[in-house]
């Protein structure tokens, strides 16, 4: 409270309106708004930010409407990101400094790194609507790479926003993250290859399919016949799903 109090107070001087001229009243008089105080200024973006929820669903627990909610928002919005970087918890957005970052020293250096995309309005261009369009996502999407202190869940950086169908390693090696000396660095396949100097990769690797036999392989069944009695050759080397064709009237498996 007493940093977004700070915070606040920088951004916006109690004996300055908020077009930067002299007050001719005190502050605080006229007609109460529907968040008053300070406390209900700070819980008003926290849960925002945490939920992320509509903007008339927001307004709606707090009795205000739409209009008014995107209007604190965006007022709220920078005094709670000066608020976080005097606390020192603000990630950082220059991904070279991380190695130095306050918030990487805590706790032992195990780090995870993801690429997040988050939805966003469809460009009207057909350029751009391609190329922030995500094959994963089905929408249109912005995406980050973020890296997290595994040790204290704290988000150590948030990468630049870049679009929807970069691939994730591709935007890791254009953030040029730093990392903390000998971390541990997890990932997922998206980042296969991406292997920084100094650091100690754990990466998941992809399982074998039920029944796939070592060399690649996949066993074939007696049950995977034709029903014709010839097997495979009288199908014409036919699939198995070609081969149902062939079953008599009679017969409602292949055997």
């Amino acid at each position: 409270m007493p940093a977004f109090q700070a915070a606040y107070d920088n951004k916006y001087p109690p004996d300055r309106t908020l077009d930067g001229q002299a007050r001719q009243r005190q502050a605080g008089a006229g007609a109460q708004g529907k968040l008053p105080s300070l406390a209900d200024k700070l819980l008003f973006i926290v849960v925002y930010q945490k939920t992320h929820p509509l903007q008339t669903l927001h307004g709606l627990q707090c009795n205000v409407s739409q209009s008014p909610t995107h209007y604190w928002l965006h007022r709220l919005w920078p005094v709670l990101q000066h608020a976080l970087r005097d606390m020192g918890q603000a990630p950082e957005r220059d991904a070279s400094r991380v190695a130095h970052s306050p918030l990487a020293r805590e706790g032992t250096p195990d780090v995870a790194m993801d690429g997040t995309e988050r939805r966003r309005q469809r460009p009207t261009d057909a350029t751009q609507h391609k190329a922030h369009d995500s094959g994963k996502k089905k929408t249109p999407t912005d995406k980050h790479i973020v890296l997290v202190n595994e040790t204290t869940s704290t988000v150590l950086s948030l990468g630049p926003t870049v679009v929807g169908k970069t691939h994730d390693k591709q935007a890791a090696d254009e953030a040029q993250i730093a990392y903390p000396v000998h971390a541990t660095l997890d990932k997922d396949t998206g980042f296969q290859g991406d292997e920084p100097e100094g650091v100690l990769s754990r990466q998941p690797k992809k399982t074998a399919r039920p029944g796939l036999e070592r060399g690649g392989a996949v066993p074939q069944s007696p049950h995977l016949q034709c029903a014709c009695g010839g097997g495979k050759r009288a199908c014409g080397g036919q699939t198995v799903s070609d081969g149902q064709r062939c079953l008599a009237p009679d017969h409602r498996r292949l055997c």
